[in-house]
């Protein structure tokens, strides 16, 4: 039996569904909202490298080292992104969340914070994790201040740890947020997610 097994998340409008190959079209779809495979610091697949990147997920997902979610809108049924529980270590009951991308006119939205809200909650209130991580490049400052507005705490700089999509070599920030750290954390997000946003 694996750690993680396929399960279907919802809260506000949102479902997280086990990512497959019917999720596609619609993944290349919010990758092109933006462009986002030109931004340097992400991994975003360029449009014909969609269904590559579906089959790398599930076969990291048959290795049981990653689980990717499509990040569905539960109304309509139209893909919004893709985030995943990845480097998974289930003998110290950790889980890291990370390959997370969204198409562009979800940005700046509660997307991204109700998405987080059911990994992490399903991460320590259903799979019983000790601690949850993330990581992110040095020079993704968007990303830091994200995983920071969650509660995570820095652990520190991996120097020179993976390659970029560009070839250069990136340092690696990485984060993290202990079981204990939870239900504040989920307090805190319940309160920020329902603030009102400025427009984009």
């Amino acid at each position: 039996m694996a750690f993680v097994e396929p399960v279907t998340l919802r809260d506000r409008g949102l479902r997280l569904e086990p990512l497959s190959l019917d999720h596609e079209d619609g993944l290349r779809a919010a990758a092109a909202d933006g462009a986002l495979w030109n931004l340097r610091v992400t991994s975003v697949p360029e449009p014909d490298r969609t269904r590559a990147y579906i089959e790398d997920a599930l076969a990291s997902r048959a290795a049981g080292h990653r689980f990717a979610f499509a990040v569905v809108d539960d109304a309509t049924g139209t893909v919004l992104g893709t985030s995943s529980y990845h480097d998974i270590l289930p003998a110290v009951r950790r889980v890291e969340i990370g390959y997370t991308w969204y198409a562009g006119h979800c940005q700046r939205t509660h997307v991204n914070t109700t998405a987080k809200l059911l990994l992490m909650g399903h991460a320590f209130d259903t799979l019983g994790c000790h601690v949850v991580g993330w990581r992110t490049d040095n020079f993704n400052f968007a990303s830091q201040a994200a995983i920071e507005r969650l509660g995570a705490r820095k652990d520190g700089v991996i120097r020179g740890h993976a390659l970029r999509r560009d070839g250069t070599i990136r340092d690696t920030v990485m984060y993290s947020m202990r079981a204990g750290e939870w239900p504040e954390a989920r307090a805190q997000l319940l309160y920020l997610r329902d603030q009102p946003r400025a427009p984009r």
